[in-house]
């Protein structure tokens, strides 16, 4: 008698060692809420998580990176305003902010370690 129930695993899920699906949705929270919250959301769940699984400390880090340089970027463009022109990089920014956290929290909840360009990896 056999099990035809019984679910295939892909040699990718167990070699690499697929992150939960506590581990997906944390990662997926670091980085939604960097777009609410800047740099303190993902701060948090970084702190908080770093230790319990490989993956949210990853793309908390991650998260906690790109909200840094958002944040610098943000500092620069209000200076920039004196001239006019911090008003565009500002939004800029924003406009890339909103897209690519929205980005990395889909790629989180797959699994799929995001990486943003043009970050300053400060945290290692």
């Amino acid at each position: 008698m056999t099990d035809e129930t019984q679910e295939t695993v892909s040699p990718e899920a167990t070699e690499g060692g697929s992150p939960s699906k506590d581990a997906r949705t944390m990662a997926m929270l670091a980085h939604l809420l960097g777009i609410v919250t800047g740099f303190l959301g993902p701060l948090i769940i970084w702190l908080i998580k770093k230790d319990d699984d490989a993956f949210v400390d990853d793309q908390g880090k991650e998260a906690l990176n790109f909200q840094i340089t958002i944040t610098i970027g943000m500092l620069i463009s209000g200076a920039l305003m004196f001239i006019c022109v911090g008003f565009f990089t500002a939004l800029a920014l924003a406009i890339a902010n909103l897209v690519l956290c929205i980005m990395a929290g889909l790629k989180a909840n797959e699994g799929v370690k995001y990486r943003y360009p043009l970050t300053l990896r400060l945290i290692k």
